[in-house]
């Protein structure tokens, strides 16, 4: 347990840091999955295959907005803590 308040955010920090693979991992799975349900499970339905469009481009939007938290998280970390 930290005993500093600089220890505390780097331990809170380091807890955000090994939770982001992990939602990142279940975001690309559920991902895969709706893709695999709209474009092949459901290959002939025409709105199945708008849907599967709806969820790449909301899946798209979600890495991009994941990678950038992460990348902040890692910025401020860096700048206030050093590496």
């Amino acid at each position: 347990m930290p005993t500093t308040y600089s220890g505390l955010v780097i331990h809170i920090i380091d807890i955000i840091n090994l939770m982001i693979p992990a939602l990142f991992g279940v975001v690309f799975v559920y991902f895969i999955w709706k893709m695999i349900d709209a474009w092949v499970l459901r290959a002939g339905d025409q709105s199945g295959r708008e849907e599967g469009k709806q969820y790449a481009l909301a899946a798209i939007i979600a890495f991009v907005v994941m990678i950038t938290a992460w990348g902040i998280v890692s910025m401020v970390k860096n700048s206030l803590f050093g590496s």
